[in-house]
């Protein structure tokens, strides 16, 4: 999947204010963006940090075909020589992010991109598409995995996806979020996710009556036998039929029943009933396996009613996100180098939420050397230098008069490098040494932070030198509006003179 050509997979203004840039002359422009969000989803803690593979290796194939300039070319409003600089383009951007797995906040840089305007404004797309989805996925897996209390959850969501690429990158992300596997197959085949699955009521279904369906599935699986029993009456016909197939079919074949699967009802009430009925024909060991609607509220409410379940099947609810389906992840240019000097630039909005952060920036973690524990994020300007042998004082940006003095801790620069002048210098790790990074860096993190219901706010500080660029370069801006509704008014008195 990741071989298709994708180049032309951007908002159409990306290649407007491309051609509008080239057309004056600031092709060379040298520019910096940061890709950021501004709201957990589901008003979790955190968010796991999810895409990064797939954004590498669309930047290092990115090119423009053939046909793609001989489409530009049909919509006549594009230059020429625009086009052949296209038909040449070769990426050159500098590019730092922060590792997949890893847990991140708002408004810290996940992205920065360095480099020409055109390239580094063209990328916008496919940057935010990739890395919101999986964000948002392994997210919201890792909060269902925690909701289970280390019984496995299995990802069953392809059919609900929208469309193969959400179903196959969305079952990665969920992979990289805790998820024992996957039942996309091919998951398992491009990234390793193992593969897992039983029948569904189809088979059962097939034939003229449960237990047949259940003896013809045992022989032919016998050393990994989960049997679907909620097709017609889980206790009336779809367990006895079960643990009658277990003894006749699998225990003579020298095997163990590998599970039952409750898809539908009272599924508290049943699995205790299931539970019941397999101990006491001498399957202590055989999973009772759960699925159908579930996400993280309702997997903690069946544990708390004391329901007797081994794993979890969890499909639209992960796959999609239902609860809260878009992670509002944005891409704002924040520098411009200009006649050697780095020159910040900032967005004011009307919203004070939206307002940017100015200048080339670099977000680091903070430790407690005695916990290991995460104590704060802090953001400084790319050229600062945080010395680690002193105490130092921490404020929320948003309330300044809350501060934190941070003393005996070690700290990480939260983004690594991943294209120098636009050749790549980061190999991804497999997805499976991304999961286990991800569950080490969880364990960094208070219990506090991961609560499902009103989690501690995990802050986001600012450098002294950032804090005051930032406000700076807002009183300035509010000066010149002021001037300008100064002038504006000059002109309303004059016409009413």
């Amino acid at each position: 999947m990741d071989q298709r050509h994708l180049t032309l997979l951007t908002d159409f203004y990306e290649l407007t204010m491309g051609n509008g840039y080239f057309v004056n002359g600031m092709e060379n422009k040298i520019v910096y963006f940061d890709m950021f969000f501004r709201e957990i989803p589901d008003g979790g803690g955190f968010v796991i940090m999810a895409g990064l593979e797939q954004l590498i290796n669309y930047l290092k194939d990115l090119h423009f075909t053939d046909e793609d300039i001989a489409f530009l070319r049909s919509k006549g409003i594009f230059d020429e020589k625009f086009l052949d600089y296209l038909k040449n383009f070769e990426f050159a951007c500098d590019v730092w992010a922060v590792p997949e797995g890893r847990p991140v906040f708002p408004h810290e840089p996940l992205v920065t991109v360095r480099g020409p305007v055109i390239q580094a404004q063209f990328v916008e797309t496919m940057l935010l598409l990739t890395i919101n989805h999986q964000c948002l996925i392994a997210t919201k897996a890792n909060r269902i995995v925690r909701a289970a209390k280390g019984r496995a959850v299995m990802e069953f969501g392809s059919r609900r996806a929208q469309g193969p690429d959400a179903a196959t990158y969305g079952a990665r992300a969920a992979y990289i979020g805790g998820v024992a596997g996957s039942a996309n197959t091919m998951t398992d085949r491009d990234y390793g996710v193992p593969a897992l699955g039983t029948m569904a009521h189809s088979w059962v279904q097939l034939f003229d009556d449960e237990e047949k369906a259940f003896r013809l599935y045992a022989e032919a699986y016998p050393q990994a036998c989960t049997l679907l029993v909620d097709t017609y009456d889980v206790l009336g016909s779809g367990l006895p039929n079960a643990i009658k197939v277990f003894k006749d079919v699998v225990v003579p074949r020298g095997y163990r029943p590998a599970g039952v699967r409750i898809d539908s009802g009272d599924i508290a009430y049943l699995s205790k009933r299931a539970r019941a009925m397999l101990d006491e024909a001498g399957f202590e060991d055989c999973a009772v396996v759960v699925s159908g609607g579930l996400d993280e509220f309702l997997i903690q409410d069946l544990l708390i009613q004391g329901a007797k379940i081994d794993s979890f099947g969890v499909g639209e609810r992960l796959i999609t996100c239902k609860s809260d389906p878009v992670f509002g992840g944005v891409y704002k240019m924040v520098a411009v180098e200009e006649d050697g000097f780095l020159a910040p630039r900032i967005k004011i909005s009307e919203n004070v939420g939206k307002i940017t952060t100015p200048g080339y920036k670099m977000p680091w973690r903070l430790f407690d050397k005695k916990t290991n524990k995460a104590i704060a994020d802090l953001v400084m300007l790319a050229d600062e230098t945080l010395d680690t042998s002193h105490a130092i004082e921490i404020f929320d940006p948003n309330a300044v008069w809350k501060r934190k003095t941070v003393k005996d801790f070690r700290a990480e620069k939260l983004q690594v490098p991943i294209f120098v002048a636009g050749k790549q210098v980061y190999e991804s790790p497999s997805v499976q040494d991304i999961r286990a990074y991800c569950q080490e860096e969880l364990e960094t993190l208070w219990d506090e932070v991961k609560r499902f219901e009103n989690p501690h706010h995990y802050y986001v500080d600012y450098s002294s030198s950032l804090w005051s660029l930032r406000e700076r370069m807002l009183m300035e801006r509010r000066h010149v509006i002021s001037q300008e509704e100064k002038a504006l008014l000059e002109d309303v008195e004059k016409l009413n003179d």
